[in-house]
């Protein structure tokens, strides 16, 4: 549905380094995973500034949802955007991940550096313990807000199955269940038509009653010609390096850059979802770390703040710092974690800029929201996936795929369970589950637990 407001926004008032104080701020308290992140936006933005209301926030969501890579950096490129215009949208989306980039940097130096001393080894024990605690947690909160009635229900069971027992590609499993989605709005059905996002607390705020108000921006309704040239650009910083690397033969920076721009364009669904393709293809296909250091890596991008798929940057430094190709190890590790993350980030400012403008002119739209619906639930298949894959790297000490026709799946050894991490790991999912515990306290203690446990 087209809106009918008038071109010309209402005078919002809120000042640009006003917004900036506040993106600030947003990014700094963007702990938790996109579940917390979105929370937290959702809290300052619509309940506390009241600078968007209600429905235009979900519907901003919904298209950020339906795109590749991390849904809540990408919501705070779009509100920055209705806000502030194109400079409003670098900024707050560049503000968002800076905590998380410099925080993850520093803290891969001291990994590679004194990861193998008793105590950071106990520390890092302890955080995959409260890892595997916060995607289960992960898995029941989405599962209870996407899962609502047999169809989502049957939606999540096959792409669960698809990803584990089928090792089907997770692109093509988005697809089919956006597909499904779409179709079954489009048909009449009600059984994907949802909102996305029920987190948000107190009262609805309606967008007339918001700072922005209901119009569509004028800025959205610019000639394509000039709406395009930012995306064009971002395009061009994006693909240019990359093929400048791989026409160089660069060894591992330009496997890093094929590899993570692969990945902004086919990971949907979210950050979760996403680490289930990394994960696999770091481990499995590049060796450029081990599962236990994917969950390591975790655990240092769910205790800084800014997107959880930061831990890419993680993965990069490792691959890079292992294979520096003629520099020192260190330098050769900042810059692929560097690189990670521009090949990561840059196609989520693209996307924006390229997409909210039409998106905007499509506030209500029933087939779209079957489609999120729909992938929403299959999300939560593969986060559980996402999940047992963790779980088994994380209390056995082998694991050995297994084949069974078209089956292939992974089975542990059961004689190499590790009784400590079984311990933790209970111990966090009961807290985590059962006494609802933050995730910092959770973060904090599973780590002191497993400095007690196994560093000392």
């Amino acid at each position: 549905m087209v809106d009918k407001s008038p071109a010309s926004p209402p005078d919002h008032g809120i000042a640009f380094g006003e917004a900036v104080r506040v993106w600030v701020r947003i990014a700094l308290l963007s702990f938790g995973g996109p579940a917390g992140q979105i929370a937290v936006m959702h809290r300052i933005l619509v309940e506390e500034k009241k600078w968007i209301g209600e429905a235009r926030f979900l519907h901003a969501l919904n298209f950020c949802m339906l795109l590749p890579g991390p849904e809540a950096q990408q919501l705070a490129i779009y509100v920055g955007w209705l806000l502030h215009k194109a400079k409003g949208g670098l900024v707050a989306g560049t503000l968002f991940v800076l905590p998380g980039l410099v925080s993850i940097m520093a803290l891969s130096w001291v990994y590679v550096l004194y990861g193998n001393v008793g105590a950071i080894e106990g520390l890092f024990f302890g955080l995959k313990a409260a890892v595997l605690a916060i995607i289960f947690q992960a898995v029941i909160r989405i599962g209870g807000r996407a899962l609502g009635n047999r169809a989502r229900i049957a939606v999540a069971a096959a792409a669960f199955a698809a990803i584990f027992l089928f090792d089907l590609p997770f692109p093509l499993i988005v697809l089919g269940a956006g597909l499904i989605g779409y179709a079954a709005a489009k048909g009449g059905s009600r059984a994907f038509v949802q909102g996305a996002y029920a987190g948000g607390g107190g009262t609805s705020l309606g967008d007339a009653e918001s700072a922005l108000g209901t119009a569509l921006p004028l800025h959205a309704r610019t000639r394509a010609r000039r709406r395009l040239g930012l995306p064009a650009l971002l395009l061009m910083l994006w693909l240019v390096p990359v093929a400048a690397l791989v026409a160089a033969e660069a060894g591992v920076y330009a496997d890093i850059a094929l590899f993570f721009s692969q990945m902004a364009v086919v990971t949907f669904g979210g950050a979760y979802a996403v680490l289930a393709y990394v994960a696999q293809a770091a481990v499995e296909t590049y060796g450029w770390l081990a599962p236990g250091e994917m969950l390591d890596g975790l655990g240092l991008a769910e205790t800084t703040p800014g997107p959880l798929i930061m831990v890419t940057q993680f993965v990069g430094f490792l691959g890079a710092y292992r294979d520096p190709g003629g520099l020192p190890p260190l330098l050769a590790g900042t810059l692929g974690g560097l690189l990670t993350s521009w090949v990561t980030f840059v196609p989520c400012f693209l996307w924006i800029f390229a997409g909210a403008p039409y998106i905007e002119r499509l506030r209500e739209n029933r087939a779209l929201a079957g489609a999120l619906s729909a992938i929403t639930a299959a999300v939560v298949g593969v986060i559980l996936n996402l999940a047992l894959w963790f779980t088994l790297h994380y209390l056995f000490g082998a694991v050995s795929e297994r084949r069974l026709g078209p089956l292939r799946f992974d089975l542990p050894e059961w004689s190499s369970l590790d009784p400590l991490a079984a311990l933790l790991s209970a111990a966090a999912l009961v807290a985590a589950l059962g006494f609802r515990m933050g995730i910092l306290p959770l973060i904090g203690t599973a780590a002191l637990a497993g400095l007690l446990l196994k560093g000392l």
